[in-house]
């Protein structure tokens, strides 16, 4: 868990506050099965496989997966700078993301996506941070880490998490 009290806190608000708005449908399949922001950063650790949706030119949506890493309470992914997701995602910046672990977990999440390492320009000021985490969990060589990969932070709008048992996924 690397998330700062206010990062909980922030993270905590955002999932109360999603399923408030949520419809009656969903609050229903929610109630008591929702995850804490505290529980959720417990739970959420390493690689993430997410389930990434983005538009075309068209706006025909498009799906497919990304590594996830949650981290200070976001979505963090990378792909190809060649991906399609990653010509998308820079004409239009609005994403969802799913993961989800059979029945046991369904992590929801809609938002804006941030470009961390950007081909050309600064890179955000966490990146040295958050390249260093990524570099130690695939590896130094895995990537040319400055021209072949772009990695995002999502910023969500939305999110909900579901799990029916907690406990189960606690203590794994």
């Amino acid at each position: 868990m690397r998330e700062t009290p206010e990062e909980l806190d922030e993270l905590q608000s955002l999932l109360d506050a999603s399923l408030s708005r949520s419809t009656t449908h969903l609050r229903s399949i929610f109630t008591g099965r929702s995850v804490t922001a505290d529980q959720l950063t417990r739970i959420l650790t390493g690689m993430c496989t997410l389930a990434l949706s983005t538009v075309t030119a068209k706006g025909e949506p498009r799906i497919s997966g990304a590594d996830g890493h949650f981290l200070h309470g976001k979505w963090h992914f990378g792909t190809s700078r060649t991906a399609a997701k990653a010509r998308h995602l820079a004409a239009r910046p609005a994403a969802s993301v799913a993961h989800l672990r059979g029945e046991d977990l369904g992590v929801f999440t809609h938002g804006t996506v941030e470009i961390l390492n950007p081909e050309h320009g600064e890179p955000s000021a966490d990146w040295p941070e958050l390249l260093a985490y990524f570099k130690d969990f695939y590896g130094d060589d895995a990537f040319d880490w400055d021209n072949e990969v772009v990695y995002y932070r999502l910023h969500p709008q939305w999110m909900t998490a579901y799990a029916p048992d907690v406990d189960k996924l606690l203590t794994k």
